[in-house]
């Protein structure tokens, strides 16, 4: 029988997970119902599960420099403990990881199998998650890497940006930091896609298509807005000094799913228009 486990259901790729999954037997924990670190309850949990989507994670990038072993905890040890679980049921683990396993230092898209180089303590734990879920399920578990998150629920960028938007005459947004705006609700889809498909365990990057820097994502959010993209300014990372590093470009390739015969996403600026259409960017 296959059935779904989601563990982190209430976070912005957890709800669009479980609207892609809608119609499916489907089990959606949310942090207040499973604490990951915990291997016994992770085990109970997961016990008759098919497929398990790991979508928890400790999120707080600059408080993770200071509470590094807090981070480590949901981030390496739980997806350790869920890929444990994962093996005992002879089910697939999807472990949601990101582009802060990479330096940043890259001038061309970040393949699959690119060395890892986390600088930031919320890359290290992410990047020990990926390992450690390797470890315990190797031939089970699907690394897919995402960036640049935004959706309909939560804190997110986008709608940070809308907010300010509201109370300030412009928004000053830096240029020298390269990504791919990614719709949460495209992720989910690909997610499926990559379950529903016969594609082998691995690394998989899914991100929507093309690059931007955050400068060129506000313009575009304001733009799909009806807002003034005039209003958004550029400056520097210099100016928006942060506690913990971020990558100076966060470009992943798509090749591996050429591979298994899988489309991979579509581009950002479609995704984000679609995203507005559908309400995910009010605020």
């Amino acid at each position: 029988m296959t059935r779904y486990f989601i563990a982190g259901a209430g976070g912005m790729l957890g709800l669009d997970l479980q609207r892609a999954l809608v119609g499916r037997d489907i089990t959606a924990f949310t942090r207040a119902d499973l604490d990951v670190t915990d291997l016994e309850a992770v085990r109970e949990a997961v016990v008759g599960h098919s497929h398990v989507i790991n979508a928890s994670a400790y999120t707080k990038v600059d408080d993770a420099e200071t509470h590094e072993a807090e981070a480590y905890a949901v981030n390496a040890i739980g997806a350790h403990n869920l890929a444990i679980a994962a093996r005992e049921n002879d089910a697939r683990l999807v472990q949601v990881s990101t582009d802060y396993v990479f330096d940043g230092s890259a001038k061309s898209p970040y393949a699959e199998g690119t060395a890892l180089n986390p600088i930031s303590a919320y890359g290290r734990t992410k990047a020990e998650g990926e390992r450690l879920a390797r470890v315990a399920h190797p031939n089970g578990t699907y690394i897919v890497r995402t960036a640049w998150l935004y959706g309909a629920v939560g804190p997110n960028f986008a709608r940070t940006m809308l907010t300010l938007a509201a109370s300030h005459d412009t928004v000053k947004v830096v240029t020298d930091q390269l990504g791919q705006p990614t719709w949460t609700a495209d992720l989910a889809r690909q997610i499926v896609e990559l379950l529903d498909s016969d594609a082998p365990a691995g690394v998989y990057h899914a991100t929507n298509s093309g690059e931007a820097s955050w400068f060129e994502f506000t313009k575009e959010i304001f733009l799909v807005a009806g807002l003034d993209p005039a209003r958004v300014l550029p400056t520097t990372s210099a100016e928006f000094v942060r506690p913990a590093p971020r990558p100076d470009y966060s470009v992943l390739g798509h090749d591996a799913w050429s591979r298994v015969g899988l489309s991979p996403m579509r581009n950002w600026r479609a995704a984000l228009s679609a995203a507005h259409s559908a309400g995910a960017l009010e605020v």
